[in-house]
């Protein structure tokens, strides 16, 4: 219902919905790129790059597009001369705009070569050998489709007594697939965005109508999303709050009301509903905080 609603917004007040990513063609025969941002966690990082160099895919075919937060460091520079061996890795420390995550993703986007691209979190961990295999024969089955979603599992519920909930088919960065088609039409992602840009993104992937499948055969582990204070939530209220510039006042305000939906479950017993409840109340004080153009947080 949401969904429909936002659509009817925009027949009657269509904006542009492109990002600020000029997507360059892809080249060189690579069909997959692998594109991970990153900042410390190298404990993780090894994880997902153990995950791709067990994948059943020709080598030369995907690549692993590594961007490293702050200009890099020794020891990401480091890993990525570690993995060089196993996989096709292309290392690119960012420039500028540190801890962006937009900008961090449309620099690693416009890196990549790859005739889809598969954003991945550090922390994420695939659960098939043939993943890329199957994301690629997905894409040519489905000419129809821009996206694949795979199944996300709780990494923690494997830790009995640790929360774990998952939503199992959620288009996020921390494991999904586009065309690199629609990347470019849609312009990537926002530049100013701290956190969840892969949110905004999809925003604007639905409002062009554009299709997703979820694929049940593709699986991964994440951690569940966990609040320990107010600082994540509110750096990600305060990039919606500055989407009004961008967005018409009605599609802006029902984005915002979708966002901080759960805020009340704060007032309910359990955990999940704490943790969802913190994040959305979080989520209203960082969209205040943009309205009063309140110096932005940072966070990660």
């Amino acid at each position: 219902m949401r969904e429909a609603a936002a659509k009817l917004l925009y027949d009657l007040f269509p904006f542009d919905l492109r990002g600020d990513c000029q997507v360059p063609a892809s080249r060189d025969g690579i069909e997959i790129s692998c594109v991970i941002n990153f900042y410390g966690r190298l404990d993780l990082l090894s994880g997902i790059l153990c995950s791709l160099a067990e994948q059943d895919y020709p080598a030369g075919s995907f690549e692993v597009v590594l961007v490293e937060d702050r200009g890099g460091t020794e020891a990401g520079k480091q890993m990525a001369r570690d993995f060089s061996a196993a996989l096709p890795i292309v290392y690119v420390p960012l420039d500028k705009n540190f801890g962006n995550m937009g900008y961090s993703r449309n620099y690693g986007l416009a890196a990549s070569r790859g005739e889809c691209v598969l954003f991945l979190d550090d922390d994420t961990v695939l659960l098939q050998r043939d993943f890329l295999r199957v994301v690629s024969e997905k894409f040519l089955e489905h000419p129809e489709i821009d996206a694949l979603v795979p199944r996300g599992q709780a990494s923690f519920s494997v830790i009995e007594g640790h929360y774990d909930f998952h939503e199992p088919y959620f288009m996020t960065s921390r494991c999904t697939a586009y065309r690199r088609r629609v990347l470019s039409e849609l312009g990537g992602f926002v530049d100013q965005f701290i956190g969840q840009e892969d949110v905004e993104f999809v925003i604007r992937f639905l409002l062009s109508a554009r299709k997703s499948l979820n694929v049940a055969e593709l699986g991964y582990f994440h951690p569940p999303l966990l609040v320990g204070n107010l600082r994540k939530p509110m750096a990600v209220g305060q990039s919606f709050g500055r989407l009004r510039g961008r967005y018409p006042w009605l599609i802006w305000l029902l984005v915002l009301a979708n966002c901080s939906r759960h805020a009340p479950l704060y007032l309910l017993p359990g955990r999940r509903n704490r943790e969802m409840g913190r994040f959305g109340i979080g989520f209203i004080a960082g969209v205040i905080a943009a309205l009063f153009k309140k110096k932005g947080l940072q966070y990660g």
